[in-house]
């Protein structure tokens, strides 16, 4: 949406101190663990954009809290499985060799969304090491988040959101849907019948750079949405508007619990 479409259909603009409004009408509360999934066009026209949302939820959160968002970069990754869009074949070993190595510091986000490429930025905020799906995180717990994040099966019980999880955290849906829940690939790791694969990437290793192979799972958010249907027709789910936006704020252990089960049943055990 262009933004003089956003700002012909917003009623009023949406500010960090209404926004804050918004949040804290939804559930959210001081010194709560959240991870964020966002959509910064779908608030409405927004004074300060993505700079006044994270400022909002930090505002809520205050330091008590903990705020984590996905800031992942799929492109530090083996071109051999690259689709949207493949390179050609005689290109993969160029890369592999050229590849810039993954830098918490600098590596952007892929399709993360406008929100998720400020937060990273801000004063104190955190970045776990991990070359394709690191998080970042602010607030009490933004060291025990993100330290250690495990290369192997980088979604799984070594990530971020298994942390959150320990620390019984929720997920924010800002204007979002369950396909961007990144908290369900927790699930799919913790569910008995998962299919491994060999992954690689860039990183620095002793300060020189290196391809780092690893293990992992294949994941597939394409069945998310029909999870967080079951999900939310067994769970109440706080649901409301965050500016123009549709939100929810869910409890991020029972989601990780019933995803486990769900797909644990998907593939017959």
């Amino acid at each position: 949406m262009s933004e003089q479409k956003t700002i012909a259909s917003a009623p009023m603009p949406r500010t960090r101190q209404s926004l804050a409004d918004d949040l804290r009408a939804l559930g959210l509360r001081e010194g709560m663990t959240v991870i964020v999934h966002s959509s910064l066009s779908s608030l409405g026209w927004v004074c300060g954009g993505a700079v006044a949302v994270v400022q909002a939820l930090m505002d809520v959160l205050t330091e008590k809290g903990t705020l984590v968002m996905p800031t992942h970069s799929s492109e530090f990754s083996d071109p051999k499985y690259w689709q949207n869009p493949p390179v050609p074949k005689e290109w993969h070993e160029i890369i592999r060799e050229t590849m810039p190595a993954f830098d918490p510091q600098i590596t952007p986000t892929r399709g993360m969304g406008k929100i998720v490429d400020t937060f990273r930025t801000f004063p104190g905020v955190l970045r776990s090491y991990h070359p394709h799906v690191s998080f970042a995180a602010w607030g009490k717990h933004k060291e025990l988040v993100t330290a250690n994040h495990s290369l192997a099966y980088g979604l799984g019980d070594g990530s971020p959101l298994a942390r959150i999880y320990e620390l019984d955290g929720s997920v924010l849906l800002l204007g979002v849907g369950y396909d961007c829940n990144t908290s369900l690939h927790l699930s799919e790791h913790r569910a008995p019948g998962t299919v491994l694969e060999k992954l690689g990437s860039p990183i620095f290793k002793d300060g020189q750079r290196i391809w780092a192979t690893f293990e992992d799972i294949e994941i597939d958010s394409s069945q998310f949405p029909e999870v967080g249907e079951q999900f939310e027709a067994a769970h109440p789910t706080q649901a409301g508007k965050i500016g123009s936006a549709d939100a929810k704020l869910i409890g991020q252990r029972a989601l990780v619990d019933f995803g486990t089960a769900y797909f644990a049943k998907k593939r017959g055990f």
